[in-house]
């Protein structure tokens, strides 16, 4: 037995749940990083509500320990005269809560350290999301140089100022008429898997090959007969909407939108394709923004990746 009696214990706070369901907070916000902004949303709630409770539950302690208890047998009060306290010992005297400025500190010095390495890693991987893209309008021709129904392997720079690096290779269709507006198939040639250079599965007439200088770069036009497309690293192989059909990669071929200026076909910017439905100008086409080789679009494989609505 305590010889001085349950008064005379030490304060030890009270087992509580916050904590718990602060990390799981914490833990859900940055899986959400890697999933989603409505996940992001979700983790930061629960934080914030858990750390609220947490930081008023800490509070109510302090201030239950600081008031003062009553006296068995003391004499009423008068209304408007002020409390007495009672006597205590020196020796029983707190003068300064340890355990909750420890409480405190640590707290203090976690929130700390886990600002100093979150924030550099939210910096690398949520800025480059709000970063534009800058967009390079690239004239590849006249539309009168894509007969109906043929494909061209077209090469250009992609930013010239960047010269041979920046080099890039579509296979372009000229479908005909839409609504009284010309129509292309514009599919760009990096597998869905790795990157690696897709290649049309049928003649390629080499020795047809057209190269005009516009706009200070030199654009080459090659006439193709593919009956599909193909990875020569690790077996991809597309249908010719750019459709997967076999082999490891994930998704359909990565596409380029267009614009027709004076009678010219003009590359825009380049998005990235979950599946294409129907042929030429009949296609519907589920557009994603562009995203890295290897990276899934839609199924359930999408949630392992961050989000990206269609367009």
């Amino acid at each position: 037995m305590d010889p001085h009696g349950p008064e005379h214990r030490p304060h030890v706070p009270s087992p509580s749940l916050w904590p718990v369901g602060f990390a799981i907070g914490v833990a859900i916000l940055l899986t959400g990083l890697v999933v989603g902004w409505w996940i992001v949303a979700l983790g930061g709630i629960i934080a914030v509500v858990f750390a609220f409770l947490w930081i008023r539950d800490i509070g109510s302690e302090t201030r239950a320990a600081a008031e003062p208890e009553l006296v068995e047998g003391a004499a009423p009060v008068a209304p408007g005269e002020p409390v007495a306290l009672p006597l205590t010992a020196d020796d029983d005297i707190e003068r300064f809560p340890r355990s909750k400025f420890l409480e405190a500190s640590t707290i203090g010095v976690g929130a700390v350290i886990g600002g100093l390495v979150t924030l550099p890693v939210l910096g690398f991987a949520v800025l480059p999301a709000f970063s534009a893209t800058e967009d390079h309008n690239i004239d590849v021709g006249g539309v009168d140089e894509f007969p109906e129904g043929e494909w061209r392997i077209v090469t250009f720079l992609q930013n010239p100022d960047e010269g041979e690096v920046s080099r890039r290779t579509t296979f372009i269709r000229y479908n005909g008429q839409l609504d009284g507006d010309p129509s292309f198939t514009i599919i760009a040639n990096n597998c869905a898997h790795l990157g690696c250079p897709v290649q049309p599965s049928g003649p390629i007439a080499d020795e047809d090959k057209q190269e005009d200088e516009i706009e200070g770069q030199v654009i080459t036009r090659i006439p193709a007969q593919p009956a599909a497309f193909s990875c020569p690293c690790h077996g991809g192989a597309y249908d010719l909407e750019g459709n997967r059909t076999a082999g490891p990669p994930v998704r359909a071929l990565d596409r380029f939108a267009f614009a027709i200026n004076g009678g010219r076909l003009v590359l825009t910017s380049r998005y990235s394709v979950g599946t294409v439905e129907g042929e030429g100008k009949d296609a519907v086409i589920t557009k994603y923004g562009q995203v890295p080789p290897g990276v899934h679009v839609d199924g359930p494989e999408q949630f392992l990746y961050p989000i990206e609505p269609p367009n």
